[in-house]
């Protein structure tokens, strides 16, 4: 076996283009004095535990067998569970409770073995003054307060641990990528180095990402590329936290996890059928119906809310946080020519009540009940409940498991369910409606040929 042999490059320190002698100026993105001497591996040498084709039939399938996380909603999220040498991207804003959640696994987790939590943002003295406060002392997590990942690895080699936390992956830095932490050259090598590592040695990762201002993950996207799931941590309105996965090569992408923040920590809500319905004691006001919404292989209840008011100065906008404003555009339109009423010289507000982000088709017929009843100021029957998607053309299209919809709304007092036919003993368990026609006679009845149009 020949030695390897050490070649000088010059590395960009911005955008990671290499080349063969120093320039002023990086020639792919521009930047000055950017370029800095690194060291290449020849590529004639040879290469050590370099690995060769196998016949996929001589792979021992327990290699891919999964481990508890110590959390059922984070292990609801995954797919059953931690892959054993998968690389899992946490990203959420700045307080949400990364860290606290993260560190509540390490210490939880069914790993065999040690697990290292990697700390770049805090001290050893801080991270043991909330393990105290929040539960998370065990035996055999190691700490280790760095940022250099030269540090990182040869701390990985030493303790050889079965599941290693990373936070955050923008406090990473490498000799080879620059010097300069946060970078995209920075986070995509780290990211790369750190997720090989993992999977070489047939452990589990979890690196913590920051978000930008539009609530997306930070950095490039050839770091969300890199790992096997991409989870994202989001606050809903008070101590609510949801976990949902927007990548997952193990498992579905549908799953959500619903925590509660408490003084203790991260508290897992194991039943939230009826977590985000509002109790009134009275009637139900005028803009409001609830939303049977099925997430992942569960049923929740949520409430949305509207608010129709005339447009000034001729200019109509819609204001939808929660839920798309492209979605709520094109329902008030498939309103506007089913019913008469306009729609197309208003403002509409709409909220979704705890805050959550719903996108699941089966909310259009809820929420076009909720613009309809906004708008002509009549309220929907207090015990109600709707699920179906609209076409543009009015039609109630099915969706998926209509009849636990019914039944968990039945189950919290919702007897009145409108919803789509299309499975066997339709009409049993909610009342089966082909158009938002029908829907709206249901509901308000002949209240609704009071309207103004």
């Amino acid at each position: 076996m020949s030695a390897k042999k050490s070649l000088s490059v010059y590395r960009c320190s911005n955008c990671g283009h290499v080349e063969s002698k120093w320039l002023g100026r990086c020639p792919e993105c521009g930047e000055w004095n950017s370029l800095r001497e690194s060291q290449a591996i020849d590529p004639k040498a040879d290469r050590a535990g370099e690995t060769f084709p196998i016949p996929i039939g001589s792979i021992d399938p327990k290699t891919g067998e999964r481990m508890s996380t110590g959390s059922a909603e984070m292990d609801r999220v995954l797919g059953g569970g931690l892959m054993r040498g998968s690389a899992i991207l946490v990203g959420g804003e700045p307080g949400i409770g990364k860290s606290t959640l993260l560190l509540q696994i390490a210490a939880k987790a069914a790993a065999p073995g040690r697990v290292l939590y990697v700390s770049g943002e805090e001290s050893p003295a801080q991270l043991r003054l909330r393990a105290d406060r929040v539960g998370a002392l065990r035996e055999g997590l190691e700490v280790f307060c760095s940022g250099r990942l030269e540090a990182i690895k040869a701390a990985l080699e030493t303790l050889k641990p079965s599941l290693v936390v990373i936070d955050s992956i923008q406090t990473l830095h490498s000799e080879e990528a620059g010097a300069v932490p946060g970078t995209a050259n920075q986070i995509k090598y780290c990211a790369q180095e750190l997720t090989s590592w993992a999977k070489d040695r047939d452990a589990a990762i979890f690196l913590v990402a920051h978000v930008t201002k539009e609530g997306i993950i930070a950095g490039p996207k050839a770091a969300e590329h890199l790992v096997d799931a991409v989870l994202t941590f989001e606050q809903s309105e008070g101590e609510m936290r949801i976990l949902r996965a927007s990548k997952n090569r193990f498992g579905s992408a549908e799953e959500i996890g619903i925590y509660r923040m408490v003084e203790a920590g991260l508290e897992e809500v194991a039943d939230p059928s009826g977590l985000f319905l509002v109790r009134r004691a009275g009637d139900m006001p005028a803009g409001v119906a609830v939303a049977a919404v099925h997430e992942g292989s569960r049923v929740i209840l949520v409430e949305i809310q509207s608010l129709v008011v005339p447009a000034k100065a001729g200019f109509t906008r819609i204001y939808s946080e929660r839920i798309d404003a492209g979605r709520v555009a094109r329902v008030a339109a498939v309103l506007e020519k089913c019913t008469g009423l306009r729609f197309s010289d208003q403002d509409l507000y709409v909220n979704v009540a705890g805050g959550m982000r719903l996108g699941e088709p089966g909310i259009d017929l809820a929420l076009a009940a909720a613009l309809y009843s906004a708008r002509s100021n009549l309220a929907l029957p207090a015990a109600s409940a709707l699920a179906g998607e609209l076409s543009l053309a009015g039609e109630v299209r099915p969706v998926r498991q209509m009849r636990r919809r019914a039944r968990a709304a039945a189950a919290l007092g919702l007897n009145l369910v409108l919803g789509p036919g299309g499975e066997e003993g339709e009409g049993k368990e909610w009342k089966v409606v082909v158009d938002a026609r029908s829907a709206l006679k249901i509901l308000f009845g002949e209240r609704k040929k009071g309207v103004v149009a």
